[in-house]
């Protein structure tokens, strides 16, 4: 410590408190100036040896990749030289020391924007988004801010080695601390914008992510949107939660000083980005193009996709400057869920409009399995669907009863689905009705049973094997069920009723006669059902029980009690195993022509993955 004596020249109080105040305030003022002199001599020596203008005319030489005690040493000078700067702007504004000081701080910005701009285009690669936005800690990055300023001993040096990315973003930090605490911020910020808003474009532009206007989406052919759309949902959860997220946590770190300057310098090199990016769902869902059943599930991925990352956009996009951004996705996710209830009413109405045939066979209709198909499908995206059609009023504008529409099981188990489980049961019951109108137009009533049990066993199937049997619940389930023995026991009894009567005692009719009499009616109804459909497996089993535990018990014992009688031969054509092998062939599992299928739907032919899914 030093010690300072001051000399009395005045034996009065009052003369010698005065004379030493003086005194004092004079040595003072002019120790601080001397301070400062010396800071500002200091601050010169090493300012002015990195100064940039000095190597124009060699190779740029950065004091942070080289000499990184230098760099620690240039930005506490830049500190101390603002503290000169204030000093002579109180003591004297026309000062030349104030005038030599503001000159050196423009070589040092000068120098800091330069080395600033070094790293940040050094590192494109080791500040990458995705990295830093997945770092689970920044505290790393904090540390190592000690190895710029040489705070870390060899021995700790030797034991850890910091990751580039860490050494990047310190190096960064500091400068733009030393830069904004200095009064330069906008010029910080503006090299960092032309850096990062280029990595953020470029990027953009990797994830296949472009421009596209309505006009531009109603041009392009199907195949084209649909692989636009595959590109954007991938580019869309890597951007939000990488590229942005990533860009808005390096930039709040590396601006730490000031929350108002990190998100205002996020908002100018994300904001442009972000809305091209959200403005591509927004124009698909405004396109006419679009507005078709087959898109739905497009439209329905993008909601979904929207919906999923809402928090994080929220989250990276919340200052008041990046509202335009919110806005943007807001109203997209709004646009698709407009399109996509047109898309449902359009559906419907498809369904109510088909006038396509009932196949010739009995099989499963081209609209059964286009429905159904496409039903499965949007059992996947339940809980969007049941958001976006809101609360149903399809019972209302029928006659059938409301439960119907719902199933204890199904409201107790998944009580969040109530809208989408009516509105499914709703749509399968508008096909059900369209497919009895098909079935009254077979002139076999057998056939038309058959129909209805083949179509409503599929329906079934379908409901069963996919999400739509929690939604749709046990007790629809049972119910279909149910309605399908029904049909099966009236298909049979109209099929095979007048054969089954021929085996029947009356002794109004003689034994030759009744074999007669059964071998042609089992000979008619073989030959009006050699082309019939049973779709199922499981279907034809409970058929051929049906036949082997009526007609083929009936004829056997028929037949073993009558073949040993006189002229039994000469009418008897069929032994009881003929029945049965002729009742194995007589199904066929086929179904109806793929030429058929294409021209029965023309309304709804563009999906040929839903028309022919199995």
């Amino acid at each position: 410590m030093m010690n300072f004596f001051f000399s009395r020249s005045s034996s009065h109080p009052l003369h010698d408190h005065h004379s030493q105040s003086v005194s004092e305030k004079t040595h003072h003022h002019s120790f601080s100036e001397t301070i400062m002199e010396e800071n500002l001599d200091v601050a010169e020596s090493i300012i002015k040896k990195w100064d940039v203008d000095s190597q124009k005319h060699d190779k740029f030489s950065s004091m942070f990749e080289h000499e990184k005690n230098e760099a620690q040493r240039f930005l506490e000078a830049v500190g101390n030289l603002q503290n000169v700067l204030h000093f002579y702007v109180k003591l004297s504004p026309t000062s030349e020391n104030l005038i030599r000081a503001q000159n050196l701080m423009k070589t040092a910005i000068k120098t800091l924007e330069k080395e600033f701009y070094f790293i940040l285009a050094a590192n494109r690669k080791n500040l990458d988004s995705e990295s830093v936005s997945g770092r689970s800690s920044l505290a790393s990055t904090r540390s190592s801010m000690s190895e710029i300023s040489g705070e870390v001993s060899e021995e700790e040096d030797s034991m850890r080695s910091p990751h580039a990315q860490d050494i990047a973003m310190a190096e960064l930090k500091s400068i733009a601390d030393v830069m904004i605490g200095s009064g330069y911020a906008k010029e910080c910020v503006n090299i960092y914008k032309i850096v990062r808003k280029s990595i953020i474009d470029e990027s953009l532009y990797h994830l296949h992510v472009e421009k596209f206007t309505t006009s531009h989406i109603q041009k392009m052919d199907w195949s084209v949107l649909e692989h636009n759309n595959k590109n954007w949902l991938h580019a869309v959860k890597v951007a939000v939660k990488g590229l942005f997220y990533g860009e808005k946590t390096l930039c709040d770190f590396i601006f730490s000083f000031s929350e108002k300057i990190a998100a205002s310098c996020f908002a100018e090199i994300s904001r442009d980005a972000a809305v091209i990016l959200f403005s591509f769902p927004h124009n698909f869902a405004r396109s006419k193009k679009i507005l078709s059943p087959e898109k739905m599930f497009s439209g329905l991925d993008m909601y979904e996709a929207i919906s999923n990352l809402w928090p994080e956009i929220e989250s990276i996009f919340a200052h008041e400057s990046l509202a335009d951004v919110r806005s943007e996705a807001a109203a997209a996710a709004a646009s698709l869920a407009e399109a996509l209830r047109v898309m449902w009413s359009q559906f419907e109405a498809a369904i109510q409009k088909d006038t396509s045939n009932a196949p010739v066979n009995g099989g499963v209709h081209p609209l059964t399995r286009y429905v159904m198909n496409f039903l499965v499908f949007l059992g996947d995206y339940s809980g969007l669907v049941s958001d976006i059609i809101g609360d149903p009023s399809a019972a209302a504008r029928t006659p059938f009863p409301e439960s119907y529409f719902s199933s204890p099981t199904s409201a107790a188990e998944y009580p969040s689905e109530p809208s989408i489980t009516t509105h499914l049961a709703w749509l399968i019951l508008v096909l059900l009705c369209k497919l009895d109108g098909k079935a009254a137009h077979y002139h076999d009533v057998a056939l038309s049973y058959l129909f209805l049990a083949n179509n409503l066993n599929y329906i079934v199937s379908k409901v069963r094997g996919s999400n739509l049997g929690p939604l749709l619940g046990s007790d629809w389930i049972w119910k279909h069920v149910s309605k399908v023995k029904q049909y099966l026991a009236n298909y049979e009894k109209m099929s095979w009723g007048r054969v089954m009567a021929s085996l029947t005692e009356d002794p109004t009719v003689g034994i030759p006669e009744k074999f007669r009499k059964f071998n042609s009616e089992l000979e008619a109804a073989f030959k009006k059902q050699k082309s019939w459909v049973i779709a199922d497996p499981k279907m034809c089993d409970e058929i051929k029980i049906y036949f082997s535990n009526n007609i083929s018990s009936s004829y056997r014992a028929f037949y073993e009690q009558y073949r040993s009688g006189v002229g039994a031969e000469s009418i008897i054509k069929y032994t009881p195993e003929d029945l049965d092998n002729y009742f194995s062939d007589m199904f066929s599992m086929k179904e109806a022509p793929d030429s058929y299928r294409s021209m029965v739907y023309p309304t709804l032919s563009d999906s040929s993955i839903l028309l022919h899914g199995s």
